[in-house]
């Protein structure tokens, strides 16, 4: 049996090599070996560094001229790691694995969110072994949340992790199939996983709309309009229907209002001081305020209500719908039109239209079956707490930790948020 070829070996044969620095991490590593690539004029073709738990991975890619093969280079760097406590390995690549590793930036790349409570090795698992199914590489793993507490007893949690990945060779990738796979391991309830391009506009999302009931609130306004109205039961009933889309929109809210007639002006007061915010809304949109987004409510709820929750979350725009009031009694009916899903859709394009985006810079957010037009037609659509045949009609969904987790989705870290 022959033995391996040493490095310097192996350096001769190739053009590029790399050189894979594992070890306790601290300042100054870098500078140390960088300084002795330095002293040999190096091109560095590629350089990446990641560290968990002040454990150090860093590889960097560099160009071997004739020079070099000939120079001390790979003893001198084999003699500064052991001098600062690092391990370091080197493997040569040819000239057509290099030619072919440059041509594989062309792919296209995606990112792969696995978000939650809490995150365990068998999500990883599955994630990652629906991503080997469909000969998709993991390129990099980073983690959004902050740093996880050993305590599991302290306070609310929510744990993030961000794949990049890439085809392994230049293959169609079934998206829609990769997609279902992954929302699968999200059926449990116990995490949500999301799948995206990652392009120029999952970049530069600059537009976000939300429903509003069991969305930016938690609950239904007209639900609860009817059951200070007495017709509670009925009307509940009616917009479960609906938000399970057994029922057209329209025809069920003329419906439910009209059970409200003779309602007094002064209970939507007390409805506007019991329904509570969803967790995580107050900070999301603060967050999207400081970014620079424009945000927006697009509801089939009330303008009433809508108005408040503008005022106090500093939303940008409001559309919604007016219920008709005379002589301080509720009568019955809406002021038209109606913003039904259809109309939601239609405000979306409108809004992106005015503020100069494209749709695949706006986000959309909703929980029922009329949320599903502006949630298809959005760059990133998101079911939040949705019904099941809702959160399986859209391509992302939320339903294991608060709205801000919609932050996570655009790549924003817990660090960058206050």
């Amino acid at each position: 049996m022959t033995s391996p070829p040493s490095p310097e070996a192996a350096a001769r044969r190739a053009t590029a090599l790399l050189i894979r620095i594992t070890g306790h991490d601290r300042p100054g590593l870098t500078h140390a070996l960088t300084s002795i690539l330095a002293r040999y004029d190096a091109r560095v073709l590629d350089i990446g560094q990641a560290s968990v738990h002040d454990g150090l991975a860093l590889g960097i890619l560099i160009e071997m001229t004739e020079e070099l093969r000939s120079s001390a280079i790979l003893t001198d760097l084999l003699l500064e790691a052991h001098r600062v406590g690092v391990e370091v390995k080197f493997s040569a690549a040819s000239a057509a694995e290099y030619d072919a590793w440059v041509g594989a930036q062309a792919r296209r790349r995606f990112i792969i969110t696995l978000l939650g409570p809490a995150i365990t090795a068998a999500h990883i698992a599955q994630a990652a072994g629906v991503l080997a199914d469909n000969r998709l590489n993991i390129d990099r793993i980073d983690r959004l949340s902050s740093r996880t507490p050993l305590d599991r007893d302290a306070g609310m949690q929510r744990v993030c992790v961000e794949f990049t990945a890439t085809p392994a060779a230049p293959i169609d990738v079934d998206e829609d199939g990769v997609r279902t796979a992954l929302t699968a391991i999200a059926d449990s309830g116990e995490v949500d996983v999301a799948f995206q391009h990652d392009s120029i506009f999952r970049r530069n999302r600059r537009l976000v709309a939300f429903d509003m009931d069991s969305t930016l609130i938690q609950g239904e306004v007209i639900d609860e309009l009817a059951k200070l109205a007495g017709v509670g039961d009925q009307v509940a009933a009616i917009t479960e229907s609906a938000m399970r889309g057994e029922l057209d929109f329209q025809q069920s809210f003329r419906k439910r209002v009209r059970l409200l007639k003779g309602l007094p002006e002064s209970a939507l007061r007390q409805v506007v001081d019991s329904i509570p915010l969803t967790d995580g809304a107050e900070r999301l949109v603060g967050t999207l305020r400081r970014l620079g987004y424009k945000t927006a409510i697009l509801s089939g709820g009330f303008t009433f209500f809508g108005r408040v929750l503008q005022e106090r979350l500093g939303i940008d725009h409001l559309y919604a719908n007016t219920l008709d009031i005379r002589d301080g009694i509720v009568t019955g009916e809406v002021v038209p039109p109606i913003i039904d899903g259809a109309g939601k859709a239609d405000r979306l394009q409108e809004l992106a239209g005015r503020e100069g985006l494209s749709l695949e810079q706006c986000i959309a957010v909703g929980d029922g079956a009329n949320d599903l037009p502006m949630l298809r037609c959005a760059g990133l659509g998101i079911a939040f707490r949705a019904k099941p045949i809702v959160r399986s009609s859209a391509r992302h969904s939320i339903s294991s930790m608060g709205l801000d987790g919609v932050l996570y989705l655009i790549g924003v870290r817990d660090r960058d948020v206050s």
